[in-house]
């Protein structure tokens, strides 16, 4: 199961963790797995500045934490994300998870 874990801090985004794999295909053809990484990496590519957060993508990982919080354009980012994200949830629940919290 792919586990994504979004934390705000006050009234904006700090962090994002994408961790596991959905396991709905053999290695290399999981369509739910290459849909989360296409919309996450898309993400993260879409940032004002990349330089203001600490990002490591690595094998069924993605991390990303806002250095000093983030700005209007980021958030919208970051949003159009978790929609993108809750979309594939929707026609997938059994392979992924999504967890919004305040810190």
């Amino acid at each position: 199961m792919i586990k994504v874990e979004v934390e705000y801090k006050g009234k904006g985004f700090h962090s994002l963790k994408i961790k596991g794999h959905a396991n709905c295909g053999d290695y290399g053809k999981d369509l739910v797995c290459a849909g989360v990484s296409a919309v996450s990496i898309g993400a993260l590519n879409a940032f004002e500045d990349p330089d203001d957060y600490d990002i490591n993508i690595e094998s069924g990982l993605i991390e990303c934490v806002a250095k000093a919080g983030s700005n209007d354009h980021d958030e919208v980012v970051i949003e159009t994300m978790l929609i993108q994200l809750k979309t594939i949830l929707a026609s997938y629940p059994q392979a992924i998870e999504i967890k919004e919290r305040k810190i």
